[in-house]
């Protein structure tokens, strides 16, 4: 990349509201965990000034918040790994198969230090707004602490999943025990020895959390609304010889990576149902279930998507595995999801459905009877009173536009973003929108759905080089048309329509449809990975079509101002 006519620009400009001078960086991104932290890679690369704000105390994103009993990937340590540097993908040893909390923030820590980053890196920084200012081709930054910034490129890289919802039940305040949000976690162990806590929820983080806290409680309730369709991990300790593979093999995963629908290191498995006799596909089932992970879904058949009678064999074959683990009839029924396999993110488990089993574990069904209030000593359905010491919140997110959504975000003319996604968002690529300049979105709504560190480095190689393509001809200024994001939109929904997953009516925030009140759109692309890739490259290879460019000439560029400072 030709970095010669730039040089990184941080300096002092107009003074902000409380007197105080904005600094200026050619770049400022939002979020410090792996997609911050790979354009701050691409930015210095690029030999661009870089400031990362970051709401937390380190380095992680997701990792560093995300800190509950239980938490770790669902994803193969060997490819949920940063892929800009040779060294990362062998100097690091991975201890399981699907990392801890604890481990993948280690990782990112190492990251961090290993190529310098905390200094460009503005900790306990939680962004409130960022406006547009047409005729300066400037972001202006303002954080809840008062501080300004101006920048060119404004990134967001708040992640998918990062606004939490907060409990909605009235009466809260009330409660003489101790509560807590899965996704706001406290970094202080708690202890539930001897202690009757309520875990409301049964998303994948719920699904991690409950056999880890049913081992030490004296009693746990589960407030159930919807199941899920619980795969088993098989997490395992990496062996020396497994890990010098994942080494010695690392370009071979990153290839299957970029080539598997969901950005995992997997192979196609080749076949349909119609190509196996129904005893077949309960053969080739039970291998892939063995074999654990989300291979179960991605090696076993290669229509589980898009054809409702091999949907159907899969979660019937789920359900049966359900009766079979879970030794009370009635609550294994309550377990049993009824609707077509994915329409919900699906966890994967590491002994959720045994712990069902035990002497101290008690389901409640809520769908019908949901929870009215939280009481001084526990919680009330419309039918039941409940006391606990502890309750956990295991709610999910307002994912893929939740982030963005609690920023005063404003573009051209003074619209905020969340007026222009009144309807369910409309992005280009799920990195730009239209009426926002030079406004980049990383993991941004309406890009895929997938492994997010493949994912990630693809968008952020893609950043790069549409800003190096501004700069050598001469442009400071772009922005995604209405048109193109537009037929973006309209290609995730036709997408989306193809498949088997668009079943609003189980609460998925694939369509937002967890959060009340949320317009009902499609959040993410469903086209699978290596057509997302295909897209991004040709759009790139064609001077990137669907993107405006021009030239701010009684301005300058930033780095113009900067050298002039």
């Amino acid at each position: 990349m030709n970095t010669s006519t730039t040089s990184p620009s941080v300096v002092e400009t107009s003074s902000s509201d409380d007197g105080t001078a904005p600094t200026h960086y050619d770049t400022v991104v939002i979020g410090a965990g792996f997609g911050g932290l790979r354009m701050l890679h691409e930015a210095r690369k690029l030999g661009l000034s870089v400031k990362v704000l970051e709401a937390g105390s380190d380095v992680g994103g997701t990792w560093y918040w995300n800190r509950y009993p239980g938490a770790r990937t669902d994803t193969e340590a060997w490819a949920y790994i940063m892929s800009f540097s040779e060294e990362l993908k062998t100097d690091w040893v991975w201890s399981e198969r699907y990392p801890a909390q604890a481990e993948v923030e280690r990782y990112l820590k190492y990251v961090t230090e290993r190529f310098d980053m905390r200094r460009d890196i503005q900790f306990h920084t939680r962004v409130t707004s960022a406006v547009y200012d047409e005729a300066a081709n400037l972001w202006t930054i303002i954080t809840e602490a008062g501080q300004s910034f101006t920048c060119t490129y404004f990134v967001s890289a708040s992640g998918v999943l990062s606004a939490p919802l907060d409990p909605p039940f009235p009466g809260l305040d009330s409660f003489t025990g101790q509560w807590y949000q899965t996704s706001r976690w406290p970094k202080e162990p708690v202890d539930f020895t001897g202690k009757r806590v309520a875990v409301v929820g049964t998303g994948a983080t719920a699904v991690q959390v409950i056999p880890e806290v049913a081992s030490t409680a004296a009693q746990l309730t589960v407030f159930q609304r919807t199941p899920n369709y619980v795969i088993p991990g098989r997490n395992h300790a990496i062996s020396e010889g497994q890990q010098a593979e994942a080494q010695r093999d690392h370009s071979e995963i990153g290839r299957k990576c970029r080539e598997q629908v969901f950005a995992f290191p997997m192979n196609a498995a080749g076949r349909t149902m119609d190509d196996v006799t129904p005893e077949q596909a309960q053969t080739i089932l039970e291998a892939g279930w063995e074999i654990g992970g989300f291979r179960f879904v991605f090696e076993t058949f290669d229509d589980l998507f898009i054809s409702e009678e091999s949907n159907e064999t899969a979660a019937e074959f789920i359900r049966n595995k359900i009766r079979t683990i879970v030794q009370d009839p009635e609550t294994a029924e309550l377990l049993c999801p009824s609707y077509p396999l994915f329409s919900k993110r699906p966890p994967l488990g590491h002994f959720f459905y045994e712990t069902m089993n035990r002497e101290n574990v008690n389901l409640v069904d809520v769908s019908d009877n949901p929870i009215q209030e939280v009481t001084p000593h526990g919680m009330r359905t419309g039918t039941d009173e409940y006391e606990f010491d502890v309750i956990i919140f295991a709610l999910g997110f307002d994912a893929g536009t939740g982030a963005l959504a609690s920023i005063d975000v404003r573009g051209t003319g003074g619209q905020t973003l969340t007026e222009k996604w009144a309807d369910g968002p409309r992005t280009y690529l799920g990195i730009g929108v239209d009426g926002f300049p030079n406004m980049f979105m990383i993991s941004g709504p309406q890009s895929p759905i997938a492994n997010i560190p493949v994912i990630v480095d693809n968008t952020v190689g893609w950043i790069g080089r549409l800003i190096t393509h501004m700069r050598d001809n001469g442009y400071d200024r772009m922005e995604s048309t209405a048109e193109a994001c537009a037929q973006w939109q309209e290609m995730c929904n036709a997408v989306l329509d193809a498949t088997v997953l668009a079943n609003e009516d189980v609460g998925s925030y694939f369509f937002g449809a967890n959060v009340p009140g949320k317009p009902r759109a499609s959040i993410f692309f469903f086209g699978g990975a290596p057509g997302y890739f295909q897209q991004c490259q040709e759009v790139a290879d064609n001077d990137f079509k669907g993107i405006d460019f021009s030239t701010t000439p009684s301005v300058g560029s930033a780095n113009e101002q900067a050298q002039m400072a």
